[in-house]
């Protein structure tokens, strides 16, 4: 019988004519029925703050539908390296973008200065290269020009190819537009190019092989060097990887 049967059993024992009401049992069942419904509520409270509680739980704890699973650390970002041994004044790459060569079929000023003669020679005419004057528009701190050209004994000069910049100043330090084969001239013309500063010694790479320029002071300003690669150790029109510059000490310049 249940608490609550039991109480409706006192109770309903009042209702017969002979019977006497026992005070003390009505309300010592009822006591213990409020009792009982009471921790039973207080139970039901507490289970329903412990199922709330779950529920925030998986609800801060779980990924939305899709969601990348957490990791320890952020994936790796590719990183491009830098270059290796360059230095902005002092080698360039060559390869990727190479420099604009012009060529000039028509008749060019008076070189400036003392012709160089490169000591290659195509039958009877050598190769020499000289510097020109030249004018880019917008840009009044080029002046000048390197050209290759060829020469017979007491003939005209012959420009194959010309090279000058397009911007900034053609006597700023470091190395300027360097002048390739185009495979249109009639004899080969060695790879050629102009530094500015104190550089004792040009050394081109190509392919990881490093090779040594000839090198000549322009006779109207000394710290131009004038430097052209034999083509006995560099094939005309073949690019370089790069190209450095040295002083009387060895130092890069």
């Amino acid at each position: 019988m249940s608490e609550l049967e039991r109480l409706r059993h006192a109770m309903r024992a009042t209702e017969r004519p002979d019977a006497v009401l026992d005070l003390a049992s009505v309300m010592r069942e009822g006591r213990r029925l409020r009792t009982r419904r009471r921790v039973a509520g207080a139970g039901a409270a507490t289970l329903a703050t412990g199922l709330a509680a779950v529920v925030v739980v998986v609800a801060v704890g779980a990924s939305g539908p899709g969601a990348p699973a957490p990791t320890e650390r952020p994936p790796p970002v590719a990183v491009a390296p830098p270059s290796v041994g360059v230095s902005p004044m002092a080698e360039k790459s060559l390869k990727s973008t190479p420099p604009p060569t012009v060529r000039n079929d028509e008749p060019l000023p008076k070189p400036l200065g003392q012709l160089v003669d490169s000591g290659v020679r195509h039958g009877t005419e050598r190769r020499v290269y000289y510097f020109v004057p030249v004018s880019v528009p917008g840009e009044p701190k080029v002046s000048i020009g390197l050209a290759a050209g060829r020469q017979a004994p007491g003939g005209p000069l012959t420009t194959d190819i010309l090279v000058n910049d397009v911007e900034g100043s053609d006597r700023s330090a470091g190395f300027h537009q360097i002048g390739y084969d185009e495979g249109s001239a009639p004899a080969p013309v060695p790879t050629f190019g102009y530094f500015v500063g104190p550089a004792k010694r040009i050394i081109g790479t190509v392919d990881g092989r490093q090779v040594d320029a000839r090198v000549a002071r322009w006779s109207f300003d000394k710290q131009v060097v004038i430097f052209w690669f034999d083509p006995v150790h560099l094939t005309p029109g073949e690019r370089l990887d790069g190209i450095v510059a040295r002083d009387g000490g060895g130092r890069r310049l």
